[in-house]
């Protein structure tokens, strides 16, 4: 049986959820039946090392490579090279993104908007490509690529302005399927785009209960001797994630003299900003940035209580695999939450402002009957939706 030709196109394969997702379905994938390209806007980060050896990982795009060139040598290389065009587009977007603060989604625009005549076309003509990502995927995708079925991935819940929407819309209306992630993500994105309902189905995030299990075990956790109450919170370090919540939260813990550290693995634009939050709040002992790490898992099982604080969410992969680890939950009210959360069974769902969140960490922590109660849920609870793969090969097909 001749294999079906698939792509899938995501910025990149940092540490972030959508980026563990991709990376979990791949792994399940089976390759008898399918040949897979991968195509990354940009390269050398954290899980690209967990892709499968049957992956083909596609080379760069030029530009891609012309923009880690530094200003001299971009402008020696365009002139040398007769690329005046990639100076051009280059210099553009940096000009536009300076002239004020973007959100993702005017980002994603500015830069397609600048850069789009410079990314060349794959000649391959495929059975499914896949954007599993908004925003520059969801948008080479749509413009570039030959494809029997195209399918869009919605993994936040988003709302556009009229600007945002009208721009996104030519490049949806090129896709044969758009999926969510969860049933609020859909809804979500619907509140924008009525017209795509009878394109939209839902395929939940891919989580390998085993392969979380077997990493849990494996690589480096925590180095500093600490003997008391460990609080994990994993996610970029951008405004959705609610960071200024976090460490309001944490201050009000540190007042109150609970014994805690509060660790965040994660990335992001709002890294300074946070930093100089914890320098001014004096809470360098307490609130604990960690960085990336490829492997989340031994962080997480060694947690007490895995807190999250966001805004928004598509799904909330880290909490996920929080559960999936049996540790304890204590999530902000967003519109997916309640996808996987049940309120004082395998966590407590909170609103999201300091006092709630400081409150139900201290119920997760001194109230023992309530912890062992959670922690015995969590246990029993279903672990993982490796059958979803099953889905997916019915909408690939």
């Amino acid at each position: 049986m001749k294999k079906k030709k698939l792509l899938f196109v995501i910025d990149s394969l940092d540490v972030a959820g959508a980026e563990k997702s991709l990376v979990s379905l791949l792994n399940l994938l089976d390759f008898n039946r399918y040949d897979v390209d991968l195509q990354l806007f940009a390269y050398g980060h954290t899980l690209e090392e967990l892709v499968p050896k049957e992956v083909n990982l596609l080379k760069p795009f030029n530009y891609t490579n012309f923009t880690k060139l530094n200003v001299k040598s971009a402008l020696l290389h365009a002139v040398s090279n007769s690329q005046l065009h990639m100076l051009t587009s280059r210099v553009k977007y940096s000009l536009r993104i300076r002239k004020g603060y973007c959100n993702n989604s005017k980002k994603a625009r500015v830069y397609w908007e600048s850069v789009s005549n410079v990314i060349e076309k794959n000649p391959v003509e495929y059975d499914v490509a896949i954007s599993y990502a908004q925003g520059v995927p969801t948008f080479y995708v749509g413009e570039k690529i030959k494809a029997n079925k195209k399918i869009a991935w919605i993994n936040v819940s988003y709302r556009l302005d009229v600007e945002e929407k009208k721009f996104q819309k030519l490049f949806y209306d090129q896709y044969d399927k758009i999926i969510a992630v969860s049933h609020s993500a859909k809804n979500v994105f619907l509140e924008t785009f009525p017209v795509y309902k009878d394109k939209m189905d839902i395929q939940y995030d891919i989580n390998n209960p085993q392969l979380i299990s077997e990493m849990a075990e494996t690589g480096k956790g925590y180095e500093d001797f600490f003997d008391g109450i460990r609080i994990l919170t994993i996610g970029r370090l951008a405004h959705q994630k609610g960071y200024d919540t976090a460490l309001e939260a944490c201050k009000r813990l540190r007042d109150e003299g609970v014994h805690f550290k509060w660790y965040v693995l994660g990335k992001g634009p709002l890294k300074a900003e946070i930093e100089k939050s914890i320098r001014e709040m004096d809470l360098a002992e307490h609130f604990i940035l960690l960085g990336v790490e490829a492997n989340p898992y031994p962080f997480i099982k060694k947690a007490d209580v895995y807190v999250q604080t966001s805004r928004y969410e598509g799904f909330g992969l880290a909490i996920a695999e929080a559960r999936m680890l049996n540790v304890p939950v204590v999530t902000s009210e967003f519109d997916a939450v309640y996808n996987q959360m049940t309120d004082g069974k395998n966590g407590l769902v909170v609103q999201r402002d300091a006092k709630a969140i400081a409150e139900g960490i201290k119920r997760i922590i001194n109230d023992k009957e309530l912890n062992s109660s959670i922690i015995a849920y969590l246990t029993n609870e279903k672990k993982g939706n490796v059958e979803e793969i099953e889905r997916f090969y019915q909408l690939i097909e």
